[in-house]
């Protein structure tokens, strides 16, 4: 038996931020020495440089993880770099590895670069090893029958429940051996994740969260033992604390999934035995909730353009309306509509939202304002604190009506209807819209219709501290209405012109996506450079050719919100005075706590890097196709628009 005593592995940590079913960091520890790492490339990062609220996040799950690997003998080397690929053979060096082990992350930037890395590791002769310690099935360990790609949900679930695949974990090494070598190191302060301008609306988070892995081990005893339960009824109230609170640990790698789902599954089962169904009602949707998180992973990594375009042809040809100032009065809570509006003001304040939240606004803005779902996609990445790419993605994407399983297109739900459904006492809209506090409940959803001595005596005015409704729902209604007619029209016409290109389901519309760049929506002054993308940076082929504390910030907490002018509706990057109004409008992921202090958020306009077409299509993680054998695979698959309805946002229930 070969002796591997004298080892040296570089641990390459990405958002596998946990000690516990690591199986790199197992791996590497039964080996030899190891050597942890983590790597920020901010130029790598490209469109998809994180928000304000995950930045926080990363830099205490950091300091959470380096604590924990110390007091096993080994620290963790934070190393701020230009190239990723660099600073890994600096660490080879340094430490003189033979091996560099990581494990699996799933979006098309992170494919790309890791393929990358270890093509090139592997021509300089060092070994490479990746592992799966994200999801419970990896993307291409599940098709149907034909060996095809699943579209739908339910089939998808089905076949993962099916596989009788035995859970894989692994324990936490109880020891580790520290490779010994030197690297130009960097502080938590010097990776740059949070300037001194955030810090004061960071400091909030502080108190209703609480990073790290051995925090999400607690977080998730807390929710199984004593709220899961009655999860099935308790997850339809989107105020205070009715979900599992997981997503943020779930989406940075602190908490295992198998873990989670394990933990689940013995509940159902043992609620099953005592035959109680509200017990194992809550699990199974609990489980499917988990199973959404898992269908993400899998249709971005088998359909890599799916955070740019639709998965579906039927909105190749929408005519989305690239309103500016629409898109910025829904994301700062002025569009006139209560339970819209509370629901974006959570977010810009908390970088939280109930998922049934997330449905609504989300659906607000495409249905209702036609915006382009990609503004909306990138604008929770820039805010959430869970901002989770593949999640947001499979959630817009199902609103948009793009996914077979999802939205009709045509479906546009009234705000007013959903606020009874889901706020019936109006005790949300309230606590985030402090001007509507004193409107009578049965008011509240629909304060526009009120007598003008009920608006009187409630001190609300009507177009001047609360807005009138940006558009009338029977006029959203013919708006859509219209478009979808306009879409077809224009669908119907390009397929007449060629007949080989009817029906396609994948297919380049980025030259129809060409003029709905995502509004810049940059802080002045304040924000630091952020790195340019490029599809040359990525090494690419061009696809054009070819227990938790649950308690949260309230309103009063902070200070107070400023009003949105009628006629500010444009933030350019590179103006020269600017007013604190503008400073305030300009930033996408900023807390209203920031009166004067602005955020970083990414400099980039919504263009996705053409480094997209490096896939994985068969039986391990290392047999890659051309981009052109991958696309008439995909375009095999048959996908229409009739089946039953996912019914959550991208898997964020939990």
């Amino acid at each position: 038996m070969m002796d591997n005593s004298n080892s040296k592995t570089i641990v390459w940590f990405r958002r596998d931020l946990r000690i516990e079913d690591n199986p790199a960091l197992a791996t590497a520890a039964r080996d030899g020495s190891v050597f942890p790492v983590f790597i920020w490339c901010p130029k790598e990062e490209g469109q998809f440089y994180p928000g304000r609220v995950s930045r926080w996040w990363l830099k205490h799950s950091l300091i959470h993880l380096d604590q924990s690997l110390r007091s096993l003998g080994a620290e963790l080397m934070l190393i701020k770099a230009d190239n990723t690929l660099d600073a890994l053979l600096e660490c080879i060096s340094a430490v003189k590895a033979t091996k560099v082990v990581y494990n699996h992350l799933y979006d098309p930037i992170s494919v790309v670069r890791d393929h990358s890395v270890k093509q090139k590791l592997g021509e300089l002769g060092y070994s490479v090893q990746s592992y799966n310690a994200e999801l419970l099935n990896e993307p291409w360990e599940v098709y149907d029958d034909d060996g095809k790609v699943y579209t739908r949900f339910d089939s998808y679930w089905e076949k993962c429940l099916n596989q009788n695949k035995e859970p894989v974990s692994h324990l936490p090494p109880w020891r580790l051996i520290a490779a010994g070598g030197s690297v130009k190191k960097v502080s938590i302060e010097e990776l740059g994740l949070e300037n001194e301008a955030e810090k004061s609306s960071n400091a909030l988070l502080g108190r209703g969260w609480r990073p790290g892995w051995s925090n999400a081990d607690k977080a998730l005893t807390e929710f199984i033992e004593h709220h899961l339960l009655d999860y099935s009824k308790s997850r339809i109230k989107v105020g205070g604390n009715s979900t599992s609170l997981l997503s943020p640990y779930l989406h940075f790698g602190e908490l295992s999934v198998r873990k989670v789902f394990h933990s689940v599954h013995m509940k159902r089962i043992l609620w099953a035995r005592e035959g109680n169904s509200t017990g194992e009602e809550s699990a199974n949707l609990f489980l499917r909730a988990i199973g959404l998180r898992e269908f993400s992973r899998y249709i971005c990594f088998n359909f890599p353009f799916t955070h740019e375009r639709s998965l579906l042809t039927n909105l190749k040809y929408f005519p989305w309306n690239a309103d500016q100032s629409r898109f910025k009065a829904w994301r700062q809570g002025r569009t006139g509509y209560p339970l819209v509006d509370a629901g974006m003001r959570e977010l810009w304040a908390t970088g939280w939202v109930h998922n049934k939240i997330r449905v609504i606004v989300s659906s607000f803005s495409v249905k209702f304002l036609l915006l382009p779902w990609q503004w909306g996609m990138k604008y929770f990445w820039d805010t959430l604190l869970d901002a989770d790419l593949e999640s947001d993605i499979l959630g817009w994407q199902y609103i948009s009506g793009s996914l077979p399983d999802g939205h009709e297109l045509e479906r546009l739900d009234s705000p007013e209807i959903q606020g009874f459904n889901y706020d019936s006492e109006g005790e949300y809209v309230r606590h985030w819209l402090p001007e509507l506090a004193r409107v009578p409940t049965e008011w509240i959803h629909h304060p526009w219709d009120a007598p003008s001595s009920v608006l009187k005596a409630a001190g609300v005015e009507l177009g001047l501290n609360y807005p009138n409704p940006i558009i009338d729902v029977d006029v959203a209604r013919e708006r859509l209405t219209e478009a979808i007619f306009i879409m077809r029209g224009t669908e119907s016409a390009a397929a007449a012109k060629n007949s080989n290109g009817a029906g396609e389901v994948v297919f380049d519309n980025s030259d129809c996506n060409a003029s709905l760049a995502i509004p810049k929506a940059i802080p002045k002054e304040k924000a630091p450079p952020c790195p340019c993308s490029s599809s040359h940076d990525q090494k690419v082929p061009s696809f054009r050719n070819g227990v938790v504390n649950k308690k949260r910030p309230k309103p009063e907490e902070e200070e107070e919100e400023r009003p949105v002018k009628d006629d500010d509706i444009h933030c350019q990057k590179n103006e020269g005075a600017t007013s604190k109004m503008d400073d305030d409008l300009c930033s996408t992921a900023e807390s209203s706590s920031m009166k004067k202090q602005n955020t970083a958020t990414s400099s980039y306009s919504f263009s996705v890097p053409e480094a997209i077409s490096i896939t994985t299509s068969g039986k391990s993680f290392e047999d890659h196709e051309s981009y052109d054998i991958r696309l008439q695979r995909l375009k095999d698959c048959e996908i229409d628009e009739t089946s039953s309805k996912i019914g959550s946002f991208g898997g964020r229930d939990p």
